[in-house]
């Protein structure tokens, strides 16, 4: 393997410190060996084009521009993460629950304590969010707060029922296809029901 030349150390700073400005530098041969110099070569050698030395100058701009759209996108996840609406012009339109929102109502799913009703409607919420992140609906960060809420209050032995018709008329108002497909379940639910006669009750998720 070759040692490297120490004029290539030298070739380095001159670019590093100067190449914007198209410094001058000399490619001099001594006794057979090659250096760089600032100044003319008393021996042999020739000067170094502007352009050639321009060519070896790392361009930092793209790499700041990556950072700072990283920066951007991990401050859009935070307010998101926080619950609040992101700000600027690459905020998204359509405000979603984050991935790891998700995956908190997913452990709140599997608790054996909700009732079928609290499970299916968390269940839902679950799919609503997820269909929310493939661009359908348009919520605002208040909206999900609605839905955080009232999946909280599934594990309440009261109030549940009340939560889980809040959060389906927000549903319906900032999703109409899922406003249709929740009008359509409590027909479904109130005309099964009242195929059981006159002891029909309204399903708790309708009290």
């Amino acid at each position: 393997m070759q040692k490297i030349n120490s004029g290539l150390v030298v070739l380095s700073l001159f670019i590093g410190v100067t190449g914007a400005s198209h410094a001058q530098v000399w490619k001099c041969t001594t006794d057979g060996k090659t250096h760089y110099s600032d100044q003319p070569c008393a021996a042999k050698g020739e000067q170094m084009r502007p352009q050639s030395l321009q060519s070896n100058v790392i361009d930092t701009s793209a790499d700041r521009a990556a950072a700072e759209r990283a920066k951007a996108a991990a401050e859009r996840e935070q307010q998101q993460t926080n619950g609040v609406q992101p700000s600027g012009p690459a905020a998204p339109s359509n405000f979603c629950p984050s991935d790891r929102d998700i995956a908190a109502m997913e452990t709140k799913a599997s608790s054996i304590s909700l009732s079928a009703d609290a499970k299916k409607f968390v269940q839902d919420e679950i799919r609503r969010a997820r269909q929310c992140q493939k661009g359908q609906g348009n919520y605002n960060a208040s909206d999900w707060n609605v839905s955080k809420q009232a999946v909280d209050a599934q594990s309440s032995l009261t109030g549940g029922a009340d939560a889980r018709r809040r959060a389906e008329a927000m549903h319906s108002a900032a999703n109409a296809s899922e406003g249709d497909r929740i009008a359509r379940q409590r027909e479904i639910e109130e005309r099964n029901a009242k195929r059981g006669g006159l002891n029909y009750q309204a399903p708790l998720r309708d009290r």
